[in-house]
């Protein structure tokens, strides 16, 4: 795919929009039924223009081209803020411009297109749109047309007054003397009917000779002026001045969100989990201050009544930060999406204070369906977006936003209502939408490179350690249709019942609902498919038969055993497991509390591993080698022992009051007749180990309290959210950026004080000693750091391993392997 924007003439615009139609009922990818049909005649008004929604792009990337115009207005856009342009429209962009890991971000700031160009591809869409609104019927009101176009330009006076921009803002004003709009027009006359012959929609064509009459030659008569950071007070109001008063334009002025000032967004940005974004404290000082700009609104709202003109305000330019992810180029991008809501409604609700509701507010900053129609009922409008159509569904977002304002409040017939919108932005600093944590750091990314061709792959399929085939069998949960959804699971997944409680998800973590309400709970569908399909797969489930002269040992009885077990037996080999133990399960059966991992459900798998003609021998041999079990004439030979041996920590002084997770929580899973705790006890670690030893030591009588000690920061903990809520819901208390160092024989504990510093090879910033300690008092320390295999049982087998070079589980989890 180019990087380079080529215009399509308007003979094949049309001749796209309607041949797909025919061809597949869509348009541009959007079927006919997900265009937005208004179900009532309400207009809205804009600066004497009326439009029948409030809402519509945002001048960026939708409004660039005439096909992102007809897109977006198919799913609901009426008001339509195009693409900003400026005098230097000759820049050589470098890619990649724009990235929208979560909030979005880019380091662009202009049309792709030349001025001659982006006039062309505005002008096609103003009759295109013309055309459409006959052709399906889309407009309901009596008015000319449904839709107004906004046109933006930038960024300073010298520019603007030029004659190339000034040919721009001409033409858009008045393009009767364009030769090519009269060709369009008539192309769109002659070529609609063609198009149209044979289908439902050819009676619609008849209307199509008079549509240069509808279309008018005025494509807009406002104007959004978009400054750089840093511009001036006095040439902000002169640029509007001209406008207005030379050009007869109604302006919208854009203001910037560091009109709050650096304090009030560092802080805002802080509490809503986003203090990983870099600000430049200078940036702020140079751009526009509060005051300057209170004193610029009031002059310029003056100057537009003297000369007969309408004057508002946009909420709210981009956020300018420093650079520090490197994904894109330069040493500033600019900050969009969730994070600048609650700073942009803020100063909506200052401004608005400022003038006493009168001052008219156009708004685009992390709108969403959850806060738009909070947003409109307070008399704001229009409403535009853009980081939201870079999002997984694009345009047909728009949908759910317009449906969401027509269910809105009404708003006031005029001017803000300074009360709704006061208490909004005081909610907006504590909104669990706008919060980080609602959607988290985690990427929707397929990992690896896309092929050529055949690129698609859902994220939670390639996610998933097996590749399960999630959407699938969450569509057949979703139709009640249990017994199919597990026989699809159980395809790639001999223990859905396990995993249905205690898998990592990782596909949870790449879910493409993460940008709208959040992820599916992947995994709890794959428990109820688990709990509700298993007598109806059971009943009429294939028996499976020893069809292979070669018998299969597997030694654990672990996860990972129990899985191969499984599988090797559907391929027919007779399969024996080897397990010291006297029961299958391994650390899911050993370690892992009830109240995380019932017993019924490790039961459940194994009954139906066992079904399947796996025989179990427990109690085997510790000391089982390869030599025995070739003597006993099996073949392949599989090795599970898990990594059950804990890690140790560097602690001086006494130890003995210091217990292994995993020792603990074996004894406490019922291995012990007895677990014998009490008083103080603190926990060292940061993942779902350390959460598990924590809870489960809180349920004992005796223990007091418990801490867990973890030397990263909260952010940087890998234990899964729900577990550590759990753990905070139980009554765990939490010691970040704390490394114990010493323990003392009357239990004080010494920890050293860590702070964040340079990242580490795994992209996340190490935990830096500091100068300064605190002391603790403690009965029992459990450790919960990682595990590693037993290299000594490995090398019996033929697995040379020296001890320093034995694999090693990642710390936060012992249930990577179960995926």
């Amino acid at each position: 795919m180019p990087d380079t924007m080529r215009l399509l003439p308007f003979s094949e615009l049309l001749n796209r929009i309607f041949s797909e139609y025919r061809s597949t009922g869509s348009v541009f990818g959007l079927p006919a039924g997900s265009w937005y049909r208004k179900s009532d005649e309400r207009t809205f008004e804009f600066f004497g223009e009326r439009a029948e929604t409030p809402i519509g792009p945002a001048a960026g990337p939708h409004t660039q081209l005439a096909q992102n115009i007809v897109a977006a207005y198919l799913t609901g856009s009426r008001f339509i803020e195009l693409k900003t342009v400026q005098v230097l429209d000759a820049l050589e962009i470098e890619k990649p411009c724009i990235a929208t890991p979560d909030e979005g971000y880019n380091t662009e700031w202009s049309t792709e297109l030349s001025l001659d160009e982006a006039w062309q591809e505005y002008a096609k869409a103003w009759i295109a749109l013309h055309l459409i609104e006959e052709v399906w019927g889309l407009r309901v009101s009596a008015a000319p047309r449904s839709f107004i176009f906004n046109m933006s330009v930038g960024y300073d006076l010298a520019g603007i007054t030029s004659e190339r921009v000034q040919q721009f803002i001409d033409r858009m004003l008045d393009s009767s003397h364009e030769p090519r709009f009269h060709r369009w027009l008539q192309e769109a006359s002659e070529t609609a009917p063609r198009l149209l012959a044979g289908t439902e929609l050819e009676a619609g064509a008849r209307a199509v000779p008079d549509l240069a009459a509808a279309v008018g030659s005025r494509i807009s008569g406002s104007v959004t002026l978009s400054t750089l950071h840093g511009c001036p007070p006095r040439e902000i109001e002169s640029i509007c001045r001209h406008l207005m008063e030379d050009k007869g334009l109604d302006v919208w002025v854009k203001l910037n969100p560091t009109l709050l000032g650096f304090d009030s967004v560092r802080s805002i940005l802080d509490r809503l989990g986003y203090d990983y974004v870099s600000l430049d404290r200078e940036g702020f000082e140079h751009d526009l201050q509060y005051s300057s700009a209170i004193e610029v609104i009031t002059a310029l709202r003056e100057a537009a009544a003297a000369s007969g003109r309408r004057f508002g305000i946009k909420l709210s330019n981009t956020l300018p930060t420093v650079n520090t992810a490197g994904r894109l180029p330069g040493e500033q991008m600019y900050m969009s999406g969730r994070p600048l809501y609650p700073l942009a409604i803020t100063l909506a609700a200052q401004l608005a204070q400022e003038f006493d509701g009168a001052l008219p507010i156009s708004f685009s900053a992390g709108i969403s369906p959850q806060n738009i129609a909070a947003v409109f009922a307070t008399g704001i409008r229009p409403i535009t977006s853009c980081t939201l159509f870079l999002k997984p569904g694009g345009y047909t977002r728009q949908l759910q936003l317009a449906r969401e304002i027509e269910q809105a409040a009404e708003p006031p017939a005029a001017g803000i209502d300074l009360e709704k919108l006061s208490r909004l932005a005081t909610q907006a600093i504590s909104d669990r939408n706008a919060d980080k944590q609602f959607r988290g750091t985690d990427e929707v990314r397929v990992p690896g490179e896309l092929p050529a061709f055949d690129c698609y792959r859902a994220p939670c399929v390639s996610a998933c350690a097996i590749g399960q085939h999630v959407p699938e069998y969450i569509r057949l949960v979703g139709e009640q249709r249990y017994g199919e959804a597990l026989e699809l699971i159980y395809e790639r997944n001999a223990l859905p019942a396990i995993t249905g409680h205690i898998c990592d998800h990782q596909c949870q973590l790449v879910c493409s609902r993460l940008d709208y309400e959040g992820c599916l709970n992947i995994r709890e569908l794959k428990k109820i498919a688990a709990e509700q399909g298993y007598s109806e797969y059971r009943t009429r489930a294939p028996g499976r038969a020893v069809t292979r002269d070669t018998n299969c040992a597997v030694v654990g009885a672990g996860p990972a055993g129990l899985s191969a077990a499984c599988f090797l037996a559907r391929e027919g080999f007779a399969v024996t497991v080897f397990e010291r133990e006297a029961h299958a399960g391994g650390v899911v059966r050993n370690v892992i509390p009830p109240f995380r991992l019932p017993a019924d459900a490790i039961e459940q798998d194994i009954s139906f591993i066992a079904g399947h003609g796996v025989e179990f021998r427990f109690g085997a041999d510790p000391q089982l080698t390869a030599q025995t079990l070739r003597a006993q004439g099996f073949g392949p030979i599989v090795v599970t022992i898990g990594a059950e041996v804990d890690n140790e920590i560097p602690l001086a002084g006494d130890r003995s009051r210091v217990i292994r997770s995993l020792e603990f929580l074996w004894d406490y899973r019922g291995n012990a007749r007895e677990v014998r705790l009490s008083g103080r006890v603190a926990v060292v670690g940061g993942g779902n180990t350390a959460m598990d030893a924590a809870r489960a030591a809180l349920t004992l009588p005796e223990v007091e309290e418990v801490t867990v000690l973890y030397r990263r920061s909260e952010a940087q903990m890998p234990a899964d959210r729900e577990e550590y809520h759990n753990a905070i819901k139980d009554g765990v208390r939490f010691g970040f950026l704390r490394n114990p160092e010493r323990l003392e024989t009357d239990g004080t504990l010494t920890v050293r004080v860590m702070e964040l510093g340079e990242p580490d090879e795994g992209g996340r910033a190490r935990p830096v000693a500091t100068d300064r300690t605190e002391e603790l008092s403690v009965d029992t320390l459990i450790t919960a750091v990682g595990e590693r295999v037993d290299s000594e049982m490995l090398a019996r087998f033929g697995i040379p391993l020296d001890s320093s070079e034995a694999p090693r589980v990642d710390p936060h989890t012992y249930e990577t392997a179960l995926a």
